[in-house]
């Protein structure tokens, strides 16, 4: 089930909030949240509950031996338990998004088939692994206290707004909201406008630009020219911001209704000035955790030269092969890398004391490259397109107009989505008063209707971070 689909729209979003608001004990509450978390994940992958369940069931008793072993003469054991614990998490991920991808390449390195029949991806492993691990690891580091409810426990790890393509919400962050939270009108009306900014989001900007690229990398190359390969490395830039971002959106917008408190995701990445200031903004969230969880006790940037490059490049290329068990993610994650590098070790200074448009340009510049690698699984098509992009070639366009009308219907929203990627709504500044919180929910409700009457004349409406 995705938010922007009717079901979840008509159906088991009111639902759920009927259901929640009925009942009054904080226990009663999450028991709904839970059933409702778990039945939203088995709406398209029943077979995959029992999965995700028993990955929490690991981290419970996981959790609980660490506690208990947290005391002198017994932190030997304890570690040997922290270790196991993480190992069989990590085990259960590589199991079901690497496993085919490793035998795919010793098939292809030793010229033999295993006869190894491939594993379905389980949809959100990704991210619902990482937070249990953030919770493992942060429990032996004493950052947060033990879960002795499993069922909490569980619902932290499958709370359905954030389960699917996240945020990846650290337990620390909503350890107390458990038990603790306390809904109110306003989280409830701020809530609901977050999930529809969200909502409009994906569907008026991420679904209408979406086929442009699909379109011209499945074409003909010479009748786009290069100009309309930089048009589809544009789009998919505007498509997976919107697409993600809008999810975030909509994530952080439900779990406010339901009185918990997510962290932001996204800070306009767009309008960064360099490599480095884009992924501050960009899926902060996984930033944080490979940062936390990997570069620091790696040693991060408090080690010789040398080191430190080599933990920049490790990290990234874990971050790579996070979003997906291909040789482009690696890549992909390797090139920023390489990116960051140069830019902490060799002209920080100098980038800085360039002209903002000259910084702007050159972050927009590298980032639509790296989204070309992102999205173009075959490698052969990958360098293809990167070639069409500097070859000057010429278009067609005379074939472009005449047969190739759902691109221009795309093209016509790319101006919209280039004017929402900037923070012009942070710059306007509203009055607290009735009249202004009446006028901010007769736009969200008109947002609503256009983005309902989207869905009813569109077919395309998947998650791009749904496959990570």
């Amino acid at each position: 089930m995705v938010f922007s689909s009717l079901s979840f729209l008509y159906l088991f979003l009111p639902i759920t909030i009927l259901l929640y608001f009925i009942c009054k004990n904080r226990t009663y509450r999450n028991t709904v949240l839970l059933i409702a978390s778990i039945l939203f994940y088995a709406w398209g992958e029943p077979k995959f509950v029992i999965l995700m369940l028993l990955a929490s069931f690991v981290a419970y008793i996981g959790g609980l031996l660490i506690h208990r072993l947290d005391r002198p003469g017994s932190m030997g054991l304890r570690k040997a338990v922290f270790i196991i614990t993480c190992i069989l998490l990590v085990s259960n991920l590589f199991i079901f998004k690497y496993l085919n991808f490793t035998i795919d390449n010793i098939e292809l390195l030793f010229g033999k088939n295993l006869n190894v029949a491939h594993l379905v991806l389980p949809i959100g492993i990704s991210f619902y692994t990482f937070q249990i691990l953030s919770y493992v690891i942060d429990l032996y580091k004493h950052s947060v206290r033990v879960q002795k409810n499993y069922f909490y426990l569980t619902l932290y790890v499958c709370f359905f707004p954030q389960l699917i393509a996240g945020p990846i919400v650290r337990y620390q962050t909503i350890e107390d909201e458990i038990l603790h939270r306390k809904e109110s009108l306003k989280d409830i009306t701020e809530g609901a406008r977050r999930f529809i900014i969200g909502l409009a989001k994906k569907v008026l900007i991420a679904n209408t630009v979406a086929n442009i690229s699909v379109i011209i990398y499945e074409g003909n190359a010479s009748v786009y020219g290069s100009f309309f390969y930089w048009i589809a490395a544009i789009s998919y830039a505007l498509q997976i911001y919107f697409d993600f971002s809008g999810y975030s959106d909509m994530a952080i917008g439900l779990g406010r209704i339901f009185g918990f408190h997510f962290l932001e995701n996204f800070d306009y990445p767009y309008t960064s000035l360099s490599i480095t200031e884009f992924w501050r903004r960009w899926h902060i969230s996984l930033s944080t955790w490979f940062r936390d969880y990997i570069y620091i006790p790696l040693g991060g940037n408090r080690v010789g030269k040398i080191r430190h490059i080599i933990n920049i490049l490790i990290v990234w290329c874990l971050t790579g092969f996070w979003h997906g068990a291909q040789w482009n993610f690696i890549i992909w994650g390797l090139y920023y890398g390489v990116l960051l590098i140069l830019e902490k070790q060799c002209f920080h200074k100098i980038l800085h004391k360039l002209p903002k448009i000259i910084r702007y340009l050159y972050t927009a510049f590298f980032v639509l490259i790296g989204w070309v690698i992102f999205n173009l699984v075959d490698f052969t098509q990958m360098l293809s397109a990167l070639e069409m992009m500097f070859s000057f070639a010429p278009t067609d366009w005379v074939a472009v107009v005449t047969e190739n009308s759902e691109i221009l219907n795309g093209i016509i929203f790319l101006p919209l989505a280039i004017i929402a990627m900037f923070p012009w709504a942070k710059k306007i500044q509203f009055k607290n008063s009735s009249a202004t919180e009446l006028v901010k929910n007769i736009l969200c409700a008109i947002l609503l209707l256009l983005c309902i009457l989207f869905i009813l004349s569109s077919s395309y409406n998947p998650f791009i971070y749904f496959r990570f």
